[in-house]
């Protein structure tokens, strides 16, 4: 793990091949104690990054993506849905890559990243895949899981890794990059006292169909990493969730 902000204790870790997660604790005055933010950078012919982090926390992002390569390499800034700390600095982040676009689902370039953002995105169906080099990316859409209509994922088929956003949401900010620990009991902990999945029709649809991909990483947008069966962890999520 390399640390590239002494002050905030912003990290660098590599939790698959060409793939790093970007982490920066955080505490909140009055909150639930530590917490933390992940971005994941994966390294290619065409960089990706996956998450901006929040607007303010941008100058942190980026002087940690640049401790792995030149910021302005990237041509992708990806995410899961519209929240700030998914997009929250996709603007800064377009003018920092000059060749990079927004990447997201169908639904939130045509509702919102189109309007929000200062390059229009490229909007991404449900199986649709995207090369980076020796990377390839196939994005599953999953309407409301965990939360929002135009929420979707990213699967790393060379990895084999998802790219999970809010999901497996871990509570704490000293927590080991990469774990071989289930995450599912303290995720749900998490859950039980915040909230934050939406329970649909399909969300078990949903969950077997992110299953099926059979990830041996889980990269989490909050908390650790997971290396482990992945397919396991996900259904047991469906029946944690009584769908």
């Amino acid at each position: 793990m390399t640390v590239t902000n002494a002050v905030s204790g912003t990290n660098v870790h590599e939790v698959a091949d060409g793939m790093y997660r970007i982490n920066t604790p955080v505490f909140f005055e009055g909150g639930p104690g530590g917490f933390s933010f992940n971005q994941y950078l994966i390294v290619d012919d065409a960089p990706l990054l996956f998450h901006t982090g929040p607007r303010r926390m941008f100058a942190l992002v980026r002087e940690a993506v640049a401790s792995v390569l030149p910021p302005e390499r990237l041509r992708h800034i990806a995410f899961s849905h519209v929240e700030a700390d998914e997009c929250g600095s996709l603007n800064e982040w377009l003018a920092a890559a000059p060749q990079a676009l927004p990447l997201c689902s169908g639904v939130a370039k045509l509702v919102s990243i189109d309007d929000l953002a200062d390059r229009p995105a490229r909007g991404l169906e449900d199986g649709e895949t995207v090369d980076l080099g020796r990377h390839r990316l196939r994005w599953l859409a999953t309407p409301h899981l965990p939360h929002a209509w135009e929420c979707g994922m990213l699967f790393d088929e060379t990895t084999q890794t998802l790219l999970c956003g809010d999901l497996f949401t871990q509570g704490g900010a000293g927590l080991p990059a990469l774990t071989e620990n289930e995450v599912l009991g303290p995720s749900e902990a998490m859950r039980k006292m915040m909230g934050g999945v939406a329970i649909e029709r399909d969300t078990r649809k949903l969950l077997e169909k992110l299953a099926a991909t059979e990830p041996t990483t889980l990269a989490c947008m909050h908390g650790s990493s997971y290396r482990g069966d992945g397919s396991k962890h996900l259904l047991a999520l469906a029946d944690a969730l009584g769908v």
